[in-house]
């Protein structure tokens, strides 16, 4: 009888200790896959935030035309900095940031609203800048290319106002190209026909925001 009690009790014992180790299991298995689930619920976010593209909804409107121009340059990635060190979704130089009184570059990388507000600020002094060569060159042909006011602010902020101006006033034969090969005419024609007549010519123009 007491033989019979051991191996009983004996049995209870393993059986007890094979749940603990299943249930043990079946916790851990249970707390990986959330974390699995948690990790890939943050990686799709993640592309999901990376796959910025433009709108063809967007139109010839100036939303259009500066998110177009921002993909170009950057996919719209807020954050990105190039090899050349140009910044943000427009790609900006440190030397065009400075003139329209932004000194901060690392503020100005991690700040959306202050790239959008930049980006304004830059095409109001361009247009300024190229005012008379808007007036003169709209609407004719340059090395086969139609020449419109948002082709040319596009220009600009490809190559300076200065370069477009060379570019225009030599009827093409000046030209610029950036360090990716990037000319005035390719922005002039992918930039072509967009309504930037929201934006107001400006002589000088600075950014107003908060510095760290």
């Amino acid at each position: 009888m007491k033989k019979n009690i051991g191996k009983f009790l004996s049995l209870v014992l393993t059986i007890s200790i094979l749940v603990l180790v299943v249930f043990k299991q079946t916790e851990g298995n249970s707390k990986l896959i959330e974390r699995v689930e948690a990790d890939d619920l943050k990686n799709q976010v993640l592309a999901l935030n990376q796959q910025k593209s433009f709108s063809p909804y967007l139109g010839k409107t100036f939303t259009g035309f500066k998110e177009a121009l921002g993909f170009k340059e950057s996919q719209n990635d807020y954050f990105r900095v190039n090899q050349y060190g140009y910044l943000g979704k427009y790609q900006f130089g440190k030397s065009t940031l400075k003139m329209i009184g932004i000194h901060h570059p690392q503020l100005f990388l991690s700040n959306p609203e202050l790239q959008e507000k930049a980006f304004i600020a830059n095409t109001q002094r361009n247009k300024w800048v190229l005012r008379k060569d808007i007036k003169r060159f709209n609407g004719k042909y340059i090395k086969g290319v139609k020449v419109t006011e948002s082709g040319i602010l596009a220009a600009a902020h490809l190559a300076g106002p200065g370069g477009v101006k060379k570019f225009l006033r030599s009827y093409g034969e000046n030209g610029f190209a950036d360090a990716n090969g990037t000319t005035i005419r390719y922005y002039m024609k992918k930039f072509s026909g967009y309504d930037t007549s929201i934006i107001k010519p400006l002589k000088k123009v600075k950014v107003k925001y908060e510095s760290a």
